[in-house]
């Protein structure tokens, strides 16, 4: 079906065979910029390019990416080992006999990127969009004005007028859109590779990207993240060892918690608005030569083309986010502290210092904050673990933990600010659902006659 794409594109990359012609019929072989650009455009998996972002996300990570080692694999499964048996006195969740890990930053990108396509799908379509309309008008001006550069107005048939060709709609429209999934995939990568190099274990941020049943540590991260501590390196790989296995322990037994964690994502990633006139301007900017080389592309698209949360839902969305993500990290930390407390000198000093890094946030959470929105650094992290200690103070930890029996029983927002409502059993949110369900399935069903069923 080559005869539907522009200058010869084709699908699948494939070329035609008839008349000698190649891939992009009467021009194939003097135009390498459309040779290149039709590998980029052969993507059909969604809106966004994620085999480009992948691509991207590897090249960010460039050659410093030591190799996972066999003593590496071993002191990861050491950490790992030790943290589940600090932590089994402190929780009511059992171990989740995870597989212990020790990932490169490549490693962390390839296991991750299924979760990130889950994250950043949904608003992807919205912005793949508003970046076709960006860049046709963009590509319809240039051409008018003469402004193409010299590749690509080489490339071109005789009298081509770009701008009829992007006001046609149909095919056009189509190469546009995967031209759209092209640059958002190469933002995406770059954020997602840069990320790979700050991340230590593969729940740090709060989200769980890894396969499930995976604790993963990454060896190199977590040297650079002791650089200048003054602290011992098996006492830092022990602490950070008991945070993935904290997190990874809730993920595993509070079987409700990854779907509701990422239906929150969705859920909030569908409410968001691009500034169209934000976005086209940019788009504009764009010199088209830029479409074979994603790294340039992402330095030229940095600004922040997403609304701010205007209408009511949207609001209430971000707020159930930034609750969800405060409390499963609070607990983290929580029971992280109190496991290490009696083993680890240096916890205090330990915790703080992730608690430093999360709040202040790193450049790749910043880009994902402008490509979709979404903040990844829970902001009322110290609200959420002081509760989560004042439960455990009041209840013990077997209390503490049947919170997590179902999401009607968590705290709410208000509940961060007034912990000792909830921790007293004043505040509404502490209604058990269940218990009121079974206690409706234990009533006797009315007899026949009664006034009840009169």
């Amino acid at each position: 079906m080559s005869s539907q794409f522009p200058f010869g594109f084709t699908p699948g990359g494939g070329g035609d065979s008839g008349g000698g012609q190649g891939p992009f019929g009467p021009f194939g072989g003097a135009a390498p910029f459309f040779a290149e650009l039709e590998k980029l455009l052969s993507w059909q998996g969604g809106p966004v390019n994620w085999e480009l972002a992948k691509q991207i996300a590897v090249r960010t990570v460039g050659t410093e990416d030591p190799k996972v080692t066999a003593a590496d694999e071993e002191a990861a499964a050491g950490a790992l080992r030790i943290a589940d048996v600090w932590i089994d006195p402190v929780t009511a969740l059992p171990a989740g006999g995870a597989r212990a890990q020790a990932w490169t930053r490549v490693r962390w990108i390839e296991a991750t990127l299924p979760i990130w396509q889950k994250l950043c799908d949904p608003v992807a379509a919205r912005v793949v969009e508003a970046m076709r309309t960006g860049l046709s008008g963009g590509l319809a001006q240039l051409g008018d004005a003469g402004g193409l550069p010299p590749e690509l107005a080489a490339g071109l048939p005789p009298g081509l007028d770009l701008g009829a060709l992007m006001a046609a709609g149909g095919p056009v429209v189509e190469m546009m859109n995967r031209v759209g999934g092209m640059l958002f995939g190469a933002q995406v990568g770059q954020a997602i590779g840069t990320l790979a190099g700050e991340v230590v274990s593969s729940t740090e941020i709060g989200l769980p990207l890894a396969p499930s049943g995976t604790a993963a540590l990454l060896p190199a991260n977590i040297a650079a993240f002791g650089e200048g501590l003054g602290v011992d390196a098996e006492e830092i790989r022990i602490y950070l060892a008991l945070r993935e296995a904290a997190a990874t322990r809730l993920f595993a037994h509070v079987s409700w918690l990854r779907a509701h964690l990422l239906g929150t994502v969705e859920e909030y990633a569908r409410g968001i608005t691009v500034d169209q006139e934000a976005l086209g301007q940019m788009m504009r900017m764009v010199d088209p030569s830029m479409l074979t080389d994603p790294e340039k592309l992402s330095e030229a698209l940095g600004e922040d083309v997403f609304a701010d949360a205007t209408t009511p839902e949207q609001e209430a969305a971000l707020g159930r986010l930034e609750v969800a993500l405060a409390l499963v990290e609070g607990w983290i930390d929580h029971v992280t502290d109190t496991a290490a407390a009696e083993h680890l000198p240096s916890a205090p000093r330990l915790r703080e210092m992730v608690r430093r890094r999360r709040a202040e946030g790193g450049p790749a959470e910043q880009t994902f904050a402008t490509l979709v929105g979404l903040s990844l650094r829970p902001r009322r992290l110290r609200e959420a673990a002081a509760l989560w200690e004042a439960l455990r103070a009041a209840r013990g930890a077997d209390g503490r933990d049947a919170v997590w029996g179902h999401p009607d029983l968590l705290p709410s927002a208000d509940d961060l600010s007034n912990p000792d409502g909830f921790v007293s059993g004043a505040s509404a949110s502490t209604l058990d659902p269940i218990a009121e369900i079974e206690k409706l399935g234990e009533a006797p069903p009315d007899e026949p006659g009664s006034k009840s069923a009169e």
